[in-house]
């Protein structure tokens, strides 16, 4: 069905395709008619930061931030699904227009900047979900919070949804949060991974569940920075990272209409330069912690070159844009074992 909705879901304003497509797929999984939409993959299940999935491809953070069609979005066959970012108070993100697409790129440039309805309201929608499947949280800061606060931004968070994740994911590489990039720089994140390390085992006592933290980076690094992130991820024992989010390079879309937006750059255009940073984290780490792979997966094929790259899973967002739900199946046949 999605090859015909999406000459028409184009037709909209991005952000209203965007509400319409999740309100359509929360209507069709109430109806019980996701199974016309989409095929659910056959089992495949992988064993990674000590949580068994049912098949190695999940949805990305960002589709939705506040958990509120996780029911809906499970049942398209994803082996696991993150939700978020969120932040420990609600906040509009930047003004609209914010979100950009790149057909002839099969692109998408965002600057959303963690629109969200706070962490409290996703803990209640989690709450509400019957879902029992692989649930990850993406945490982040406010964007009014000071950088050197923001280590207490992400403690908040880890606190509120410690009970409710299979795992916690830390983004300390959206480029639409003034300066949250330079969190992933040495001396900060030192800082930032001891004292969430120092939670997550608090957490674990309290809780007498343990938790697993990974951390999401940027594609816009060099080797030398990797290496560094790769070093800091082993010594404080972080269990999983997540490589990588949007890029703001414009190679090759500064072109075309929207190319030159502020904001960052997913889909296709991102491809190359995710696989490379995960190349790279897999041959620093050395098997030390899994990474789980994501950008510009359009297809199987993609899914698999991640994987080859080093990746123990994948992550997909913009290519569901599009490639529809089919994306999600196609991606699991061509990674199964």
């Amino acid at each position: 069905m999605y090859p015909l909705l999406r000459p028409l879901l184009f037709t909209l304003a991005p952000e209203t395709a965007h509400h319409l497509t999740l309100d359509g797929l929360q209507t069709a999984y109430d109806l019980g008619l996701l199974p016309l939409v989409a095929r659910r993959p056959a089992d495949d299940p992988r064993t990674v930061m000590g949580l068994e999935f049912p098949n190695p491809v999940g949805l990305a953070a960002g589709l939705d931030k506040n958990g509120e069609y996780i029911d809906a979005l499970a049942a398209l066959g994803f082996g696991f699904i993150e939700i978020g970012t969120i932040t420990p108070r609600p906040q509009p993100g930047n003004p609209q227009p914010r979100l950009f697409r790149l057909p002839a790129a099969q692109g998408i440039i965002n600057r959303m900047g963690f629109n969200n309805h706070g962490v409290d309201a996703l803990v209640e929608n989690v709450k509400r979900a019957r879902f029992k499947g692989i649930l990850g949280i993406n945490i982040g800061k406010n964007a009014d919070t000071p950088i050197e606060n923001a280590a207490c931004d992400y403690l908040t968070c880890l606190r509120k949804v410690y009970t409710h994740a299979s795992y916690v994911a830390v983004n300390i590489s959206s480029p639409n949060t003034k300066n949250l990039r330079q969190l992933q720089g040495g001396d900060e994140l030192d800082s930032l991974l001891a004292q969430l390390k120092a939670e997550q085992t608090s957490l674990a006592d309290l809780h007498g569940k343990y938790v697993p933290l990974a951390v999401k980076i940027a594609p816009d690094l060099d080797n030398e920075q990797v290496s560094q992130i790769a070093a800091l991820l082993v010594k404080h024992r972080i269990d999983g990272v997540i490589a990588t989010n949007t890029t703001l390079s414009r190679d090759g879309v500064e072109n075309l209409a929207h190319g030159n937006e502020a904001g960052g750059l997913s889909g296709a255009p991102v491809r190359s330069k995710s696989t490379a940073v995960i190349r790279q984290l897999a041959n620093a780490l050395d098997g030390a912690l899994p990474i789980i792979g994501v950008g510009g997966i359009l297809g199987g094929a993609h899914a698999v070159e991640k994987i080859s790259a080093g990746a123990a899973l994948v992550q997909i967002y913009s290519g569901l844009i599009y490639s529809g739900p089919a994306l999600v199946a196609e991606c699991c046949t061509a990674l199964r074992h």
